[in-house]
């Protein structure tokens, strides 16, 4: 039997307006630190995103994502951001903003495949 490791994870969400406090899950990032795991999943839904925010630029938005990844993969591609460890950039990527794309707060739970449990977060919060 495989062992299980701690994993921690947050909801990727889309928030339009910060001060009416909508917003639509997007989704997910995991960490897992024993398996040097950081890895997001996300799926835009455009229609449901329209329908809350019509003026929603979903190039921009799809680019802000892109970034949530480049950072998760680390190395040149992730900026500054992306030469840190990969706690300190899940720490960072988790971190409270005001901005248009935000994340929950981070829960933990264990797993012994952290894309497996990725991927069924991803399935069970991600409308």
């Amino acid at each position: 039997m495989q062992d299980k490791h701690v994993f921690e994870y947050a909801v990727i969400r889309v928030v339009p307006c910060v001060e009416r406090e909508e917003f639509l899950n997007v989704g997910v990032i995991l960490y897992c630190a024993a398996r040097g795991f950081l890895k997001t999943s996300y799926q835009l839904n455009e229609q449901r995103l329209l329908a809350l925010c019509p003026e929603l630029d979903l190039d921009e938005l799809q680019q802000r994502l892109e970034t949530f990844g480049r950072i998760c993969r680390g190395k040149a591609e992730g900026g500054a951001i992306g030469q840190l460890p990969p706690a300190s950039r899940f720490r960072w990527l988790t971190a409270t903003r005001s901005t248009i794309v935000q994340t929950s707060p981070v829960h933990p739970g264990l797993c012994q495949d952290p894309q497996e449990t990725l991927n069924r977060l991803h399935a069970q919060l991600v409308p």
